[in-house]
């Protein structure tokens, strides 16, 4: 299980690397696939993509909730958590929606993490898909 115990804050310049190696292997995924797979399909070819370029991703990573002192299995799940630093959700719907926006915020806050990538593949162009989120710790 991975610790999301509160960590050292990134370095921008760290985080900002690894971010754009994250949405170099997602525009590598989009172009090979194409709109309208499944989401699970992404989320895999882009954790394949990314390990091939040695860089840790670890897919369905299960994220607790704690309440009341105690840790919850609620059921929460990172799509992708990058390096164990960036947490990456994966979509393929028709456009993202404040709801999205939202889970990832959350996931962000449980989890500890500052940086997260909302990419939605159902696009025509990338581009248009992709949401980056700040938290602060």
């Amino acid at each position: 299980m991975t610790d999301f115990s509160p960590q050292r804050t990134q370095s921008s310049a760290e985080l900002n690397q690894l971010s754009q190696k994250t949405l170099d292997a997602a525009f590598r995924v989009h172009s090979a696939l194409d709109p309208g797979l499944l989401e699970s399909t992404y989320e895999h070819c882009l954790c394949y993509e990314l390990t091939k370029k040695n860089i840790s991703a670890t897919r369905q990573v299960q994220l607790p909730v704690v309440y009341d002192g105690t840790k919850i299995d609620a059921g929460y799940r990172i799509d992708l958590l990058i390096e164990d630093k960036i947490i990456v959700e994966v979509k393929a719907t028709e456009s993202l929606l404040p709801i999205h926006e939202a889970q990832l915020l959350i996931y962000l806050k449980l989890a500890n993490k500052q940086l997260g990538l909302l990419i939605n593949f159902n696009v025509r162009s990338l581009k248009h898909g992709i949401k980056r989120m700040v938290h602060d710790l």
